[in-house]
C-alpha cells in the first residue's frame, strides 16, 4: 500500500501524477486527507480523498508515503500527527518514503537527510538539513526519494514505481505516456 498525502494548499500535479503513475503501474494507492476527506489544492482544486487521516492503518503493508509539496500545503501536512508518524514508522520499517517540491523540508526538520542527497524545489535547500544538495529534478538515496517539483512530477512518479515494480515497468509506463524527453 502507498498512502500519498494530501492536505489543504497542496500542489495538485506533483500528488495526481504521482497517483496516476503508481496505479498504471498497478500498485495500490490511497489518497489521505489530512484533517479532512475533500481537499483543496493551491490552485483552488477539489480533490475528494480516498481515505481520511483518521482511517489510516499504518501496519506492514504499507510500502512507502508520499509527500507532495505546495503551499500552505506542505506547512499543513508537517502540522500532521499522522503524517509524523506515517514518516517515523515508514523509516524504522526501512520503507519508502518520497517527498517533492517543499515537501522535502519535512524530512529536512525531521532530520532524516542527513548525509543523504536530496532535491527540492529552488529557495527550500536550507531546510533540507545535512543533505548533499543535488541540483538534479529526482534524487534517489537509499529509501528516501525526492524531487523538485510540478515539473518532475511523472518523473518523480517512474521512479517510485520503478523502486516498487521493476526497471522494465516504469520504462514500459515511460513509453505509454509519450514523454518527450528531448
Amino acid at each position: 500500500m502507498i498512502y500519498v498525502f494530501l492536505a489543504n494548499g497542496f500542489e495538485e500535479i506533483e500528488a495526481l501524477a504521482v497517483v496516476d503513475v503508481l496505479r498504471r503501474a498497478e500498485l495500490d494507492v490511497l489518497t489521505v486527507g489530512v484533517g479532512e476527506d475533500f481537499i483543496v489544492g493551491s490552485h483552488q482544486i477539489p480533490v475528494a480523498c480516498d481515505i481520511s487521516e483518521k482511517n489510516l492503518v499504518l501496519d506492514e503493508r504499507v510500502e512507502a508515503i508520499v509527500l507532495p509539496g505546495g503551499m500552505p500545503g506542505t506547512l499543513n501536512l508537517e502540522k500532521s500527527e499522522i503524517v509524523q508518524k506515517a514518516i517515523d514508522r515508514a523509516k524504522e520499517n526501512n520503507k519508502l518514503i518520497c517527498a517533492i517540491c517543499a515537501a522535502p523540508s519535512i524530512l529536512g526538520h525531521k532530520g532524516l537527510l542527513n548525509g543523504k542527497n536530496a532535491t527540492c524545489f529552488p529557495g527550500f535547500e536550507e531546510e533540507l538539513f545535512g543533505a548533499n544538495v543535488s541540483k538534479d529534478f529526482v534524487v534517489r538515496d537509499g529509501n528516501i526519494i525526492t524531487a523538485k517539483g510540478m515539473g518532475s512530477a511523472v518523473e518523480f512518479g517512474l521512479q517510485i514505481a520503478e523502486v516498487l515494480t521493476s526497471k522494465e515497468n516504469a520504462q514500459k509506463i515511460r513509453a505509454a505516456l509519450q514523454i518527450y524527453n528531448g
